[in-house]
């Protein structure tokens, strides 16, 4: 089997040595794409064609790797150059989306990825719905990457994925703005020691929500507004997530930072006074 990937960065070299794991040859096209990318495929042992069109030409599947916001239009472009196979979109997209990209490609299953970059066995799993998910989730047999076909058509498993992601992600969001809050009103410390009496957990979730989350932070806000889009389909308010949106966006400066910012350096980047 000949499986398309796009893209290879953090996380697509981690499904595309899934599923070279798993028995795919699998391909990558470089044109445009980063050294660091380049790095990545050849560490995953992944096969360069050098463009989308060589790809879309060589490919019995696809597999869709990459920031939510550019999710729709990467599908719009293996259709315009004439893809006919199965295309598996595992991108942070709501399920309306997930239609859409469905609309877009064709012959579409929908998936949602949980947990990180799949290095071992037990930490990530690939919820695969709707056409093809059966066939899709064979290509990862034998991998670190579990696939597990869930019941409904393509946007259950988008739906998933935007579940765990409101709480996991939203909340690193709002703690990260609880300490700048605290910050710029001088409490810090002192919430620091309630938290250590009342919510133990709390100063270790937060140091790490804003340490952690920071050089990937710009990849979380397309998927905030994501879920902020799902809860509005579901009746539900979308301002929570809007709201996470913008506070990853104001630690996106830290996307090719060499180390870890500080909590400071965090809490900076998230404070914006009114003039």
């Amino acid at each position: 089997m000949r499986v398309g990937l796009l893209h290879p960065g953090e996380m697509g070299a981690a499904v595309g040595a899934a599923l070279e794991a798993g028995g795919a040859h699998v391909l990558w096209a470089a044109e445009g794409r980063s050294d660091a990318t380049r790095a990545r495929a050849e560490a995953a042992g992944l096969t360069d064609v050098g463009t989308l069109a060589r790809l879309v030409e060589r490919s019995e599947t696809i597999v869709s790797v990459c920031p939510p916001h550019a999710a729709l239009d990467l599908a719009r472009a293996v259709s315009a150059c004439g893809f006919t196979g199965a295309y598996v979109d595992v991108n942070a997209v709501a399920p309306a989306t997930a239609r859409e990209i469905a609309c877009a490609a064709g012959r579409v299953t929908d998936g949602g990825i949980i947990g990180g970059p799949p290095r071992v066995t037990g930490t990530t799993r690939l919820y695969l719905s709707g056409p093809g998910a059966d066939d899709a989730a064979g290509l990862f047999a034998g991998s670190l990457l579990e696939a597990i076909v869930l019941d409904g058509d393509v946007g259950a498993a988008s739906a998933l994925k935007m579940c765990f992601a409101a709480w996991t992600k939203g909340t690193s969001a709002l703690l990260v703005a609880v300490r700048a809050v605290a910050a710029a009103e001088q409490v810090d410390g002192a919430l620091l020691q309630e938290w250590a009496v009342s919510l133990p957990d709390l100063p270790r979730r937060s140091e790490g929500a804003a340490r952690g989350t920071a050089a990937k932070a710009w990849r979380f806000v397309g998927e905030m507004h994501e879920i902020a889009q799902t809860f509005a389909a579901a009746g539900l308010p979308p301002g929570f997530h809007q709201a996470a949106a913008e506070v990853y966006d104001r630690m996106a400066r830290f996307q090719d930072a060499e180390a870890a910012p500080t909590l400071e350096e965090v809490v900076t980047a998230v404070i914006r006074r009114a003039p």
